[in-house]
């Protein structure tokens, strides 16, 4: 089950979350899930491997804005990093970047 003290523990910012949130722990934690559970990750994994540098950055930005909003800040820190490289259109591999987000995201996903 997620709490507030277990996304602390994983290093969010949970305090700036609930502000957002009006310090409504509930909504928040309601609001959390929703986070993870996003068909966007798949996509840009899929973009980025067929080089669709600007779909790969618009499903990434759309990611970092739910995890900034939330304050989820070690998948917004790697999902961040993704942005703006493709925001640059910086032809790389971003393979070691993707695994760290499935890495990060499997942890979070540990407490659903």
């Amino acid at each position: 089950m997620i709490t507030v003290e277990k996304l602390s523990e994983l290093g969010c910012n949970t305090a700036e979350g609930l502000e957002r949130c009006f310090d409504d722990e509930e909504f928040y934690l309601e609001l959390v899930p929703d986070a993870f559970n996003d068909d966007r990750y798949k996509a840009l994994d899929e973009k980025v491997k067929a080089k669709d540098l600007a779909g790969a950055f618009e499903e990434a930005h759309a990611i970092k804005g739910v995890l900034a909003n939330l304050a989820l800040t070690p998948l917004y820190d790697v999902v961040s990093e993704i942005t703006e490289l493709l925001r640059a259109e910086t032809d790389t591999d971003y393979s070691d970047l993707l695994n760290k987000m499935w890495d990060i995201k499997a942890k979070f996903d540990a407490l659903l």
